[in-house]
């Protein structure tokens, strides 16, 4: 997974570019988490509940992206994948749908994104 961070040259606004198949990440981080300390903190609190052993899954859902924290990874969905909101579509705008729908979710490893989490607290000075 790859990733950068940059600023808005217009608003300064923290914004997160991400590599093909990982796109969904960079919404997520700017919608749900932004520069909320408290939510920064309650991620990375999932994620010490989940290495303990404390829980086997934990989900966190937000306003428009949930993520779902487990042993194995982690999964951050826009919630309409979720939620099942996708309608039967003509063939012809299937194929299109199907690189749509890869965009709408995405996973990797919970020590990759232990690591993203506290670069992009870093770099929006989440966590003092």
């Amino acid at each position: 997974m790859e990733y950068e961070f940059v600023h808005d040259a217009i608003t300064g606004a923290a914004k997160a570019k991400f590599s093909y198949g990982h796109e969904v990440i960079g919404p997520w981080l700017e919608v749900e988490i932004g520069d909320n300390t408290e939510k920064m903190r309650d991620l990375l609190t999932a994620i010490a509940n989940i290495d303990s052993g404390k829980n086997n899954e934990i989900m966190i859902t937000g306003r428009e992206y949930s993520v779902t924290f487990s042993h194995d990874d982690v999964i951050v969905q826009n919630n309409s994948s979720i939620n099942g909101e996708a309608q039967e579509m003509p063939a012809e705008l299937a194929e299109d749908f199907d690189d749509y729908e890869q965009s709408c979710s995405s996973s990797c490893g919970i020590d990759d994104f232990r690591q993203l989490l506290l670069s992009w607290a870093k770099f929006t000075n989440t966590l003092q």
